[in-house]
């Protein structure tokens, strides 16, 4: 059967799902181009006609899987209903017991970022959009009077970097540690941040 052609927006989305298929079965720095094309059954050159170099077809494949999720996380944050929702609705899903599909690709990122100046880049500018998302919220909230935060940026900072190492230690190690746990712990960052007990951010999420 003769192969479909594809127009260049749809050739690009389906070279992006292969690449991020690839990277999450091998990692990026065992990844290479021909993986990718052989996946589909096409050409070193056509990949390389879209990409140019391997790093830049890597940066685009992780930038691809992680708006996928970040639009998500707007979709959540952007709800009718108040702040403590939205954001405790967004954390247990950005944590590593929820359905976010983007965290083995951003431990890759990290890892990879350290010698890939492009991939780097990327990185850092999705991950100041996950922080700014989240800041937004809290100050919301805080000025409605929900919760008292003097700093929202900084609490998104810390929240986020403690969602980010949890999410680390159950990728590397599976299993180590119980959903019901995560989620515990995931609740009790946020009320800290919020400067709310446990009980009152019960309350406020019922």
């Amino acid at each position: 059967m003769a192969r479909v052609r594809l127009s260049v927006a749809e050739r690009r989305e389906e070279l992006l799902g292969a690449a991020v298929a690839q990277i999450e079965e091998r990692g990026v720095a065992a990844v290479r181009i021909a993986d990718v094309a052989a996946s589909l059954g096409v050409s070193n050159a056509l990949v390389l006609y879209h990409f140019s170099t391997k790093e830049k077809l890597v940066a685009a494949a992780f930038t691809h899987a992680a708006d996928g999720d970040l639009a998500h996380l707007r979709k959540l944050l952007g709800r009718r209903t108040t702040a403590v929702r939205r954001l405790r609705s967004a954390v247990r899903w950005y944590a590593p017991t929820g359905t976010a599909k983007g965290w083995r690709l951003w431990i890759e990122s990290w890892a990879a970022s350290l010698r890939e100046p492009a991939l780097r880049e990327v990185a850092r500018d999705l991950d100041q959009q996950w922080k700014a998302a989240l800041t937004e919220v809290i100050a919301q909230g805080a000025a409605e009077g929900e919760f008292p935060c003097d700093d929202p940026a900084a609490a998104a900072w810390r929240l986020t970097a403690f969602l980010d190492g949890l999410a680390v230690q159950m990728t590397s190690y599976s299993g180590s540690l119980s959903r019901a746990a995560m989620l515990e712990w995931t609740d009790e960052a946020l009320a800290r941040e919020l400067g709310l007990d446990r009980a009152e951010l019960a309350a406020a999420t019922r």
